[in-house]
């Protein structure tokens, strides 16, 4: 299961701040599709704690965005149009920027993408 969400309304540190993340349930990885106003890596590693979704830096695991109530470990769910609090946490030197997330899109079948490889895969 592949899902698209949006990051955006981070207001604190650009008005227009976004972001397009994909997430791959199968690997556990996240890459970015597009964005603006907020400096986000090409991809990295998620993991779900408590009900929320952290997505971390592929280099050294820091979260840098927290996704509250995107919640993979549960039966039912996630589903387009689903949305809550993001937490923009990449500068740990500031307090967190509140955001929203909402899914734009799930893919359920087990196509294999086009450009899928990510730096730590192995050709």
């Amino acid at each position: 299961m592949r899902i698209t969400v949006h990051l955006d309304s981070f207001d604190r540190i650009d008005p227009s701040a976004y972001a397009i993340v994909w997430l791959d349930k199968a690997t556990g990885k996240w890459s970015r599709e597009g964005h603006a106003g907020v400096a986000l890596p090409a991809w990295g590693y998620f993991d779900v704690a408590n009900g929320d979704t952290r997505l971390n830096d592929a280099a050294d695991g820091h979260p840098l965005c927290v996704l509250e109530g995107l919640d993979f470990s549960k039966d039912a769910g996630p589903f387009e149009g689903e949305e809550g609090a993001a937490n923009w946490c990449a500068n740990a030197h500031a307090a967190p920027a509140a955001g929203r997330w909402h899914v734009q899109w799930i893919d359920e079948t087990e196509s294999v993408p086009e450009y899928g490889l990510f730096a730590d895969d192995h050709v």
